[in-house]
């Protein structure tokens, strides 16, 4: 998301109805707000270092993108391994619903707001260039992923 322009939904501009948003809702937003991005998700994506990502993206570009999705400010506060996901990501952000107190998210990261329909970038993440090899073997555990989860759409019974 090295867009500087601000990306946003329709679903966001209007007033917000009240009802809660969970992880899956956040989620799918942040999913097609990627898509709109130029990027591929993938949720629940393991790293090298057996820390699962909410979401991941990669573009054209090789660029990865790790998003962890935070839907109270309970969970928030108790998580203490979301630094952990950073050596693995170009650029990471922190998805919220729209009802989330935004001011506790931590200004290290970037801020995305979603909800079921879609996501809108709040707060750009800073680029952090991963080392070449990294690299490499991120983009090679994204596609062993994305190819088997496409073979189980095609085949429940493998594996």
């Amino acid at each position: 998301m090295t867009n500087p322009n601000i990306s946003q939904s329709k679903s966001l501009l209007k007033e917000f109805s009240g009802a809660k948003c969970t992880a899956p809702d956040v989620a799918r937003g942040v999913s097609r707000l990627l898509v709109a991005e130029g990027y591929s998700p993938v949720t629940e994506f393991t790293l090298g270092n057996g820390r699962r990502l909410d979401v991941a993206g990669l573009n054209a570009k090789g660029e990865i993108l790790g998003v962890e999705i935070k839907v109270s400010l309970a969970d928030l506060r108790s998580d203490r391994k979301w630094p952990e996901y950073i050596a693995y990501c170009d650029l990471f952000y922190f998805a919220v619903p729209p009802e989330f107190p935004q001011a506790h998210v931590p200004e290290s990261a970037g801020l995305i707001i979603a909800d079921s329909y879609g996501g809108a970038i709040i707060r750009q993440s800073r680029l952090e260039t991963l080392h070449a090899s990294r690299r490499c073997a991120v983009m090679l555990r994204f596609a062993q992923c994305a190819a088997d989860r496409l073979a189980r759409l095609r085949d429940p019974n493998i594996g």
